[in-house]
């Protein structure tokens, strides 16, 4: 694609970017945006100097994945953002003349170092670039691209995306990297390289290789390509009896399918996996995660909300693409990982709501003054074998329009599903509403923590720390307000709790080169 096209009414793309995206009805209001144009995988998030830093794949220019530079804002609570100076920009000429590509933040000896990957034609290779002090501006390295070739004899089917950390201690101490690759006719991979200094870089091997014959069309097929890998380890202040978790996106010519993760134990130059785990139920729509570890010793992700509309309409909306509410990442007992959006959201919370105690009746009853395009409910269910909850979210008055999040216990007692039927949410039949669905981790006694975040078009399930993630569309949506709860079997309704929420951003449209 190319910045010059058109919308059908014959003005250009570029014309009004923010004043049409602060027009459209579907853009969230509390889910960070890039200002209008194209947004897509978070980049180079880290915390400086009690700053949380979020950059992210950015096309001012137009809502198309075409010449991208690297956006950049700032917030000081994980809520409040705001837009810093464009980081990176497309060169002229060399190495990343037509793209600055996804990757990491770094601190190389107190100064800010960007590693990502630099796009000329078909190549994709790792480029640097220094910051000042703030993070405003940055310096591209005269040495890119610091690794000039992918490796040798290897017939990859592609080669970007970064995760780069300090390893060993003493005179031992060596920068290492990971780069996103696939090996062609056996599957998705991590590159390992090793570095002293950022700039010569020495090929290790792959770090591990997935086997792209195994499972393909299903949930968990780990894809021909890994893209955005994110290794990190979670236990107590990263001691050796903790858990590595190598997070990846599965990719296959073109297609961005689902976010995976390895659970297991990476040592020396490989990472020995224990089992293979889905990140987040709704696929493509929690996408390229990343993330930090904080000044508090939490693990921040944020990941990439795709859109779910065509590419029309979000040539006419001016804007494209969501980053999702930052998350804590947590493990439960049993190696899995729990997820949470960050405390810090309830700074946004106002208008309070309760609703009563008590069985919930089928179908489902309206609660009518829970109402909203702008929601947090919190709600505690209690579910007997065999029976299901219903939450329907963003329902028009005449039940056209509606998205149901639903939650059942099998009949056995032992399993749960969490399952988001969009069947129902768009009456435009150019948009997406294949349902989402995975598994739900339960006790004995059928309990399950339920959070819904609703904005606007942008939808985060949380239920027992699994998330499902999805976009909607309702033809009608200034209508689409309604919500209900009902059950079918024995369910008991222990609490819910609803909260108007506040925008993140000031009114009025926001410069598209801060």
């Amino acid at each position: 694609m190319t910045h010059d096209l058109t919308l059908p009414s014959g003005t250009p793309i570029a014309e009004g970017l923010a004043e049409r995206a602060l027009r459209d009805p579907h853009r969230p209001r509390f889910h960070f945006t890039s200002p209008g144009g194209w947004l897509n995988d978070p980049n180079g998030l880290s915390q400086w100097d009690g700053v949380y830093h979020l950059f992210y794949q950015y096309n001012p220019l137009a809502p198309a994945h075409h010449r991208i530079h690297w956006g950049h804002a700032t917030s000081t609570d994980l809520v409040h953002w705001t837009d810093e100076p464009v980081a990176l920009v497309p060169g002229t000429d060399g190495p990343d003349r037509d793209g600055c590509w996804s990757g990491v933040l770094v601190d190389d000896g107190g100064v800010p170092t960007l590693v990502y990957s630099g796009r000329h034609g078909e190549h994709e290779l790792p480029c640097l670039a220094r910051g000042s002090a703030d993070l405003k501006y940055w310096t591209k390295d005269r040495a890119n691209p610091v690794i000039t070739a992918p490796p040798e004899g290897v017939d990859i089917t592609a080669f970007r995306d970064h995760c780069v950390w300090r390893e060993g201690s003493g005179e031992d101490v060596v920068w290492r990297q990971l780069v996103g690759s696939g090996i062609r006719g056996a599957g998705g991979t991590a590159f390992l390289y090793e570095s002293d200094d950022l700039r010569t870089w020495r090929y290790v091997g792959p770090l591990l290789t997935g086997d792209a014959s195994q499972n393909r069309g299903e949930l968990d097929w780990t894809g021909t390509m890994w893209e955005c890998v994110d290794l990190f380890r979670l236990g107590e202040d990263g001691e050796a009896s903790g858990t590595d978790v190598l997070v990846f996106s599965a990719w296959d010519e073109g297609t961005t399918h689902h976010p995976l993760y390895w659970t297991g134990r990476y040592e020396g130059d490989t990472f020995t996996p224990t089992a293979l785990h889905r990140l987040d139920y709704g696929g493509r729509y929690f996408y390229a995660p990343q993330s930090t570890r904080d000044d508090l010793g939490r693990r921040i992700m944020f990941g990439w909300l795709q859109e779910g509309r065509t590419d029309e309409a979000n040539a006419q909306a001016g804007w494209c693409g969501v980053m999702s509410l930052p998350r804590a990442v947590t493990l439960d007992a049993n190696g899995n990982l729990i997820q949470a959006p960050v405390p810090e959201l309830g700074l946004l919370r106002k208008d309070h709501l309760q609703v009563a105690a008590g069985p919930l009746t089928s179908p489902y009853t309206q609660l009518h003054r829970v109402r909203g395009d702008q929601l947090d409910i919190e709600t505690t269910l209690r579910l007997a074998p065999g029976a299901t909850a219903r939450l329907v979210v963003r329902e028009t008055p005449d039940g056209a329009e509606r998205t149901v999040v639903e939650v059942s216990r099998a009949h056995d007692g032992t399993v749960g599903t969490l399952r988001l039927h969009r069947e129902n949410s768009s009456l435009d039949p150019t948009v997406d509403t294949e349902p989402r669905y995975g598994g739900l981790p339960l006790g004995d006694d059928g309990r399950v923590d339920l959070r819904v975040l609703i904005d606007h078009s942008a939808l985060e399930v949380f239920a027992n720390g699994r998330p499902l993630t999805a976009r909607l569309y309702p033809t009608r949506p200034d209508e689409a307000v309604g919500v209900g709860i009902g059950a079918d079997g024995d369910v008991t309704l222990e609490r819910f709790d609803a909260w108007q929420m506040a925008s993140a951003f000031p009114d009025g449209p926001r410069p598209l080169w801060p």
